[in-house]
């Protein structure tokens, strides 16, 4: 544990001084219904592509399911053909799953929303400041955030810009990064990035 209060302890893309570092996201994992509603929501109305399907390693009784999210990044779901797929909100505490989010092409984001209403699934869109986001939930109710960039940012200067971006907002003294602040940290570090042309939409917090 550390010694550093909340006030002490940086926000920056420098890496910490750690014992090791992780590489990336291999996999998530879920616990999810049923195969059939699992692979419709995921493979069919999300286009992830279902890669690998096996029974579960540890109890055989039930399946696992791998999705390739777009990026080579896996979501895997433990399912059995007994559960009932429950669309009702999750309710989770410590240590339990907020939410889900992927990456959507900011130049089809009006496609998205269109999809999701053909399909009968209700969602809210919001202006995060430094992103653009939609929200819905999937057939057991997880809450799934589809994410659009407001500039094409290269992977690996992200956290850079975002690190960036969080020195401006307390020197701004804003609640949260706001576009500007990004547009600013772009600026500052000499990242070139073209803005994505997103629509209007309810700024800051807002329930999801």
């Amino acid at each position: 544990m550390t010694d550093e209060t909340d006030a002490e302890i940086p926000v920056t893309a420098a890496p910490p001084e750690s014992p090791f570092r992780t590489l990336g996201t291999d996999h998530i994992t879920i616990w999810g219904s049923n195969a059939e509603a699992t692979i419709e929501y995921y493979r069919d109305l999300l286009g992830m592509s279902l890669v690998l399907r096996q029974p579960n390693l540890d109890d055989p009784a039930q399946e696992h399911l791998f999705f390739d999210t777009g990026d080579g990044t896996i979501l895997t779901f433990f399912v059995s053909d007994d559960r009932t797929e429950n669309p009702r909100p999750q309710r989770n505490g410590v240590g339990g799953v907020h939410h889900l989010c992927f990456n959507i092409d900011p130049d089809r984001f009006e496609e998205v929303a269109t999809a999701l209403n053909d399909a009968g699934r209700s969602y809210n869109v919001f202006d995060r400041g430094i992103f653009f986001s939609l929200y819905t939930r999937d057939h057991d109710g997880l809450i799934i955030e589809l994410t659009a960039d407001k500039f094409d940012i290269p992977d690996d200067r992200k956290g850079e810009v975002l690190a960036k971006a969080q020195e401006l907002r307390v020197a701004d003294g804003a609640e949260y990064a706001q576009t500007e602040h990004l547009a600013a940290a772009l600026d500052e570090l000499g990242v070139e990035a073209e803005a994505y042309d997103l629509p209007d939409a309810e700024s800051g917090v807002g329930g999801v």
